[in-house]
């Protein structure tokens, strides 16, 4: 995932939460809304709660590749935040995942 496929900014966080357009499992909360600029974008959460800055880092780095592995960027229509849930460390990446392209296709994201 390339940085311009990136949510960095606060401001672009607080806005698409701020929709309220959501969809929860077990192990992620989903905010999404129509993308606003030409590459589709997305945003990756991961609270203080769920560990120490290296897990944080893991989970984040994970599920970069997950995104890489499910989205088909060229016809993607969404931009969206990925807010991981303390379930995510008692799964498997593989269950991880799954449950990670469930949740996107469910929100007709993918």
């Amino acid at each position: 995932m390339n940085k311009h496929q990136r949510i960095r900014k606060n401001e672009e966080f607080q806005r698409i939460i701020g929709l309220k357009h959501t969809f929860v499992t077990r192990n992620y909360i989903i905010y999404y809304d129509r993308k606003k600029e030409e590459n589709p974008r997305f945003g990756l959460s991961v609270s203080k709660k769920i560990g120490k800055a290296h897990i944080r880092n893991l989970i984040k780095r994970q599920l970069r590749m997950m995104i890489i592995d499910i989205v088909d960027f060229s016809g993607y229509e969404y931009d969206a935040i990925i807010i991981v849930r303390a379930d995510y460390l008692h799964n498997s990446f593989d269950d991880n995942k799954k449950s990670l392209a469930k949740a996107l296709k469910k929100v007709r994201i993918i």
